[in-house]
């Protein structure tokens, strides 16, 4: 297998990994509003998402930025709790500002998770040689990404247009079930931040 194609499998099995399911939960929160109808804003909201966890594996891989590990992985299930809360607590109709402000909470979000990404990347990778790597596992990342929305935005489509389950259900059941593993998540690792 060459380089490439290595770093680009470990790339969409890291994410799609369900022992680390924290990515997962966090794309389903995202996506936890949307049917496959709506698949324009979920392509807006996902670029947003990739953008910003882009920016921050690569400054992160490059060491221009070094944030603590436990940090990083207190504040990843933060960003899916108050993700999926926004889900909760949004109205059936956004106004297009609201919308707008979920993409740029992708984003911002997207800064987090990138650095999450790249403390497993970089326990892999040396220092020579960054640039194939780099780029392969964020193209693997994108794929298993958007395996998982496809998988969701399906399962949206069956419960909500086969089983007659009310969109608005489905979101709340979805993004409830999300915030209270996240909510878990969130108490668990602030415990393993403070202690010395």
């Amino acid at each position: 297998m060459s380089e490439f194609g290595m770093y680009f499998q470990l790339g969409w099995q890291h994410i799609a990994d369900l022992e680390g399911y924290d990515h997962i939960l966090f794309i389903a929160a995202l996506c936890a509003v949307y049917l496959l109808r709506d698949w324009k804003s979920v392509l807006i909201l996902v670029t947003a998402f990739t953008v910003g966890h882009s920016i921050t594996l690569a400054l992160s891989v490059l060491n221009f930025i070094r944030v603590p590990s436990a940090l990083i992985e207190f504040l990843i299930p933060v960003t899916i709790v108050i993700t999926a809360m926004a889900n909760i607590f949004r109205k059936n109709k956004a106004a297009p500002g609201r919308m707008q402000l979920n993409y740029f909470l992708a984003l911002f979000f997207g800064l987090v998770h990138g650095m999450g990404f790249s403390n497993y990347l970089k326990s892999l990778l040396g220092t020579d040689g960054l640039t194939v790597p780099l780029l392969a596992f964020n193209i693997g990342l994108e794929f298993g990404q958007l395996l998982i929305v496809a998988a969701i935005l399906l399962i949206a489509g069956i419960v909500v247009n086969i089983s007659g389950v009310k969109r608005r259900d489905w979101s709340l059941f979805l993004s409830s079930a999300i915030f209270g593993i996240a909510l878990i998540m969130t108490v668990e690792r602030f415990n393993s931040l403070i202690k010395p």
